[in-house]
């Protein structure tokens, strides 16, 4: 008897994302194929530039023009979200999949308190609940966070750097969403604020049986949370696996570059590791792997012929040391 293998909640099927500008096409995200399954963490890394962002925007169908979708599917829990109309991704938005976003003081109005910020997401998606009994949603929620449930009563700019960044996650955990897509939440926290957020999205993780694609440039943050890592790099995929697998053997030259840039105390180096050259221009993009031009392996086909993501090891590595 065949064993029923569960579905992944969040599947992207050969997706690209074009911007046109008055230069050229700026190829932001390029031929991407990745599964999130429901219940793990995916950590999605890479440098500044790569098509992180735009890809996780993809997933809500907030890419904006002049940007465009040429092909490609988004397939959630079986239904095409690049084909929903926008009634339909409107019910979906921050109720099944919702996301917090890099700067969460710009991404908090600050003409409104926490709790009615709260509340217009509880009224898109639940209208019939009272005012009233969406406050104690408010409150049931921060206490969860560790934050004191009077600070709904408080303006943005009352609350410090770290706890702006709960009431985000708030945002996204108040109607229980199926996937919570953090984009570089990290990014305005200081080494202290950043262990106890990830020490929170991990309680989180196992009291909601979250599933959660946290984007980030920073590989130590995904070491500490991650089940499986997706690699990107001027627009593409590198490489996909499990991160203790990524960690202890990677496979892409580019993989391998990433990690030894990693400050790391219990080495005894002296000077900090850097790699060579600069991100393509998605633009003018190299002919061939877009790495190439900056890899210590590159070969003459590396130069000439696109790599094609292939099974290895039980990973995916799209680099032709692998054929």
């Amino acid at each position: 008897m065949e064993k029923n293998v569960e579905r992944p909640i969040l599947e992207v099927k050969n997706l690209y994302i074009h911007y046109p500008i008055s230069i050229g096409t700026v190829r932001a995200v390029e031929d991407v194929s990745l599964e999130i399954n429901k219940g793990e963490v995916l950590g999605l890394v890479g440098e500044s530039g790569c098509g992180k962002s735009t890809l996780g925007l993809s997933f809500l169908k907030l890419i904006r023009p002049p940007g465009r979708v040429p092909s490609g599917e988004i397939l959630f829990k079986g239904r095409d979200i690049l084909k929903m109309s926008e009634h339909e991704i409107r019910k979906i938005r921050g109720n099944d999949i919702a996301m917090i976003f890099q700067n969460p003081l710009t991404s908090l109005n600050p003409l409104f308190r926490v709790r009615d910020q709260f509340y217009e997401t509880i009224r898109q998606h639940r209208p019939e609940v009272t005012k009233d009994e969406a406050y104690s949603m408010v409150a049931n929620v921060l206490e969860q966070l560790g934050i004191d449930k009077e600070r709904m009563h408080e303006y943005p700019h009352q609350l410090s750097g770290g706890m702006r960044q709960r009431i985000m996650i708030g945002m996204g955990l108040i109607m229980d969403p199926d996937i919570l897509i953090a984009d570089e939440p990290t990014t305005s926290l200081d080494v202290i604020v950043e262990a106890g957020f990830i020490d929170l999205l991990n309680r989180l993780r196992r009291k909601f049986n979250l599933t959660i694609l946290l984007i980030t440039h920073n590989l130590g943050l995904v070491a500490e949370i991650a089940d499986r890592i997706v690699v990107m790099y001027g627009g593409r995929v590198m490489e996909i696996g499990r991160a203790e697998d990524i960690f202890d053997e990677p496979l892409h030259p580019y993989t391998d570059g990433l990690i030894k840039c990693i400050p790391n105390i219990e080495l005894d180096q002296e000077e900090l590791l850097t790699m060579p050259g600069s991100p393509p221009d998605l633009v003018n993009p190299p002919k061939g792997c877009r790495f190439a031009p900056r890899c210590p392996k590159a070969m003459d086909i590396c130069l000439e012929k696109v790599p094609q993501p292939m099974d290895y090891r039980g990973r995916k590595v799209a680099c032709w040391l692998y054929t």
